[in-house]
């Protein structure tokens, strides 16, 4: 079955941190740019950053750099979103997306996972 799978979610007090992982069964994330995304309650959805597919070249939206790391895992063909210094602004559902031979950002993204809840709260 082709699909991605969020994990890695869930409650931290702010200053924390959490590693989101996105795993892929059925296809191989070797040619395809991965990206994050979060919508939060009564929000739109954002993107968060994003790994091409090419070059592995990364970008963070401003409200996370420095903050959050991208990476990739191809031989366990995951993605990961390492996040740090936790804030309540960061409580969302996340979800990750794949397109396939494209660099980021301007990908269009056409595979979703299911997301996972991230609260940053004390």
């Amino acid at each position: 079955q082709v699909q991605l799978v969020e994990s890695g979610g869930g409650l931290v007090q702010p200053g924390g941190s959490l590693r989101l992982s996105c795993a892929a069964s059925g296809f191989s994330l070797d040619y395809y740019a991965i990206g994050w995304f979060r919508q939060a309650p009564g929000k739109e959805r954002e993107g968060v950053s994003c790994i091409s597919s090419t070059d592995d070249n990364t970008y963070y939206a401003h409200s996370v750099k420095g903050r959050f790391t991208i990476s990739r895992d191809n031989a366990k063909n995951t993605v990961y979103l390492q996040m740090n210094s936790l804030k309540p602004e960061d409580t969302a559902v996340y979800y990750c997306a794949t397109a396939l031979y494209s660099s980021c950002p301007g990908a269009e993204y056409d595979r979703w996972g299911q997301g996972t809840q991230v609260t940053v709260s004390s």
